[in-house]
């Protein structure tokens, strides 16, 4: 008896799920320890400047959203989609995107578990309401303009950014502040979004998904269209992968010197982080692609492709599941009332007894049973297209 067709089927890139599917599997790892008081340091984001492991995750799925809009809108084109329905497709997409950011946000919005909530409150921005924005304007310039035109956009976007923070001047602060207070990023969320960012910000009003850095973040999902032009060319594939590599390397050492005047913050998203985080992705894409495309060894990419399948309804579980399991509540050991997750943390986790290994368990765990859910759905051939 036959099992469902492979997760990558004809007109795919195999290489591409597999990284996709590696980065949510990533996400869910540095999103969900079981203490947050207990985590290695590679699963941490930098606290301002520099970057970590984990600071690579949310730039590597929008450079990936990119690559997958290239090959996306070039398959609509070729059987005859107008522009029109195809920027139709964009813009639902979008706003569905980033419909269900708010509602991960406002999640379970005060209706059950003495869940306190209000919209006065609510936070407005987040990651998936970040990919939205970045993905309609990318795919807008993808739909209309010219490759040397996306390109433009790109150096636009990154040096467009990098004059507003140097250049423009703060009320009380001035000009060219680069510490969580006093930046130009920090003063539009603080004053446009007041009550709407993220509480566990760097500093109050800041977000780090905040409306003036996602213009450099578009620049990150451009990289990946412009990549996604390249890896759809007739070129043969061992000459893909040796310029991938080379131009990857050129982009990180691109992005390190740039750091010398710009630092690479992810809070900030700043043009040299953007740059570097570009080169990063395309050096691990390259690599995948010689692996599995060039070289055919894909024996081990069945699981990874799975998880990426339905990446953003993975990553909606994945915020539902831990938002529940911080709010529901069951006896304690002495009869009080605990956080299941409490419970079930301190009943099968702490008894490791370290507790950076116990914390590292945890997120391997959640990791795994996400992946259950991922393969059921693969199972029961559930697709959700959004």
């Amino acid at each position: 008896m036959t099992g469902p067709p492979a997760p990558s089927t004809a007109g795919r890139l195999l290489s591409l799920d597999v990284f996709r599917g590696a980065t949510i599997a990533g996400m869910m790892l540095v999103n969900n320890p079981g203490s947050w008081g207990h985590i290695y340091a590679p699963f941490k984001h930098a606290v301002w400047h520099g970057w970590t492991y984990t600071d690579t995750i949310f730039p590597f799925f929008l450079w990936i959203v990119g690559v997958a809009m290239t090959f996306s809108m070039a398959k609509r084109i070729e059987r005859g989609d107008n522009k029109q329905k195809l920027l139709l497709h964009v813009v639902q997409r979008a706003v569905i995107i980033f419909a269900i950011g708010l509602f991960l946000n406002g999640f379970p919005f005060g209706l059950i578990l003495d869940h306190n909530f209000s919209f006065s409150t609510i936070r407005i921005p987040g990651v998936l309401q970040r990919i939205a924005v970045c993905y309609l304007i990318s795919g807008v310039i993808l739909l209309y303009s010219s490759l040397t035109w996306q390109i433009r956009w790109t150096a636009f976007f990154l040096i467009g950014y990098w004059l507003l923070m140097r250049l423009v001047p703060v009320p009380e602060y001035g000009a060219g502040i680069l510490d969580p207070t006093g930046n130009l990023a920090w003063y539009v969320d603080s004053t446009l979004l007041a009550g709407h960012t993220w509480k566990g910000a760097p500093v109050p009003g800041f977000d780090p998904e905040g409306m003036v850095s996602t213009i450099p973040a578009i620049a990150t999902s451009m990289f990946g269209i412009l990549t996604g032009h390249y890896v759809r060319s007739d070129r043969p594939k061992e000459e893909k992968t040796a310029w991938m590599y080379f131009n990857g390397l050129l982009l990180i050492l691109l992005g390190l010197m740039m750091d010398n005047w710009l630092p690479i913050n992810k809070n900030l998203w700043t043009s040299s982080y953007t740059v570097f985080m570009a080169g990063l992705a395309l050096v691990c894409f390259a690599s995948c692609y010689w692996l599995i495309d060039v070289r055919r060894v894909d024996w081990w990419t069945k699981p990874f492709a799975i998880y990426g399948l339905n990446a953003i309804t993975m990553f909606a579980l994945a915020g539902v599941i831990g938002r529940l399991t911080a709010l529901i509540k069951v006896a304690g050991p002495e009869g009080t009332p605990i956080t299941f997750k409490t419970w079930y943390y301190e009943t099968f986790f702490m008894p490791v007894g370290d507790p950076m290994v116990a914390s590292f368990l945890h997120s391997v765990a959640f990791m795994l049973f996400l992946y259950l859910m991922a393969y059921v759905m693969y199972r029961k051939n559930w697709i959700i297209k959004v």
